[in-house]
């Protein structure tokens, strides 16, 4: 059985996220600035935004505990654009790729709802997506097994072995391995490419 379809992750796969090229902007020291993405805006904070908290009500006891850095916090959201640097090195061009032979793109991703039609209008490769699940919107997220059900659902149930599923995560790529995907451990453009060509995809 070959793969017919690719499911894609976004975060570090397609899309060049990072919080820290935000807080660069607005934490003058290095110190402060890790001390402030370790301890306080970290992503297991940031984990109850992929699974459906909002930026408002997320940021209310964080701002309770550290009233110092309200303005801080409240950037997450507000500023959340400015995390992104455009597209991960050569992964939208073999997206580009994949389209343009027609081969059903979908993608899987643990990001949180607030701002996502922000992100479909200012990153044109996420509208080559048949359809993208987003974590935020149903409150459910990877590696949970039910997310990739979802998935399955959305993509009108292909067997889960004619389905290429691309993460960086590995617990994420582990739990869709587990479910019967054909899977890639994402790390660059280079081995995803390659991936895809033996698959018959490219």
């Amino acid at each position: 059985m070959a793969a017919e379809i690719a499911l894609f992750d976004l975060g570090h796969v397609v899309l060049d996220w990072d919080p820290a090229r935000l807080y660069a902007k607005i934490i003058d020291t290095p110190q402060e600035r890790q001390m402030f993405l370790a301890d306080i805006c970290n992503m297991a904070w940031h984990t109850r935004h992929d699974a459906g908290a909002s930026f408002a009500e997320n940021a209310v006891d964080l701002i309770r505990q550290y009233p110092q850095y309200e303005t801080e916090i409240l950037a997450w959201g507000r500023r959340w654009m400015e995390m992104f640097d455009g597209y991960v090195e050569g992964t939208a061009e073999l997206i580009r790729r994949l389209d343009a032979r027609q081969v059903p793109l979908y993608a899987l991703t643990n990001m949180p709802a607030d701002p996502w039609d922000e992100m479909l209008q200012e990153f044109e490769i996420l509208r080559r997506f048949r359809d993208v699940i987003v974590s935020g919107r149903i409150g459910l997220i990877k590696p949970g097994a039910e997310i990739y059900h979802v998935a399955l659902e959305v993509m009108d149930h292909p067997e889960p072995a004619n389905v290429l599923f691309i993460d960086n995560s590995l617990p994420n790529v582990e739990a869709a391995d587990a479910l019967g995907f054909r899977t890639h451990h994402f790390k660059h453009a280079e081995g995803l490419e390659t991936a895809l060509l033996c698959e018959g995809l490219l």
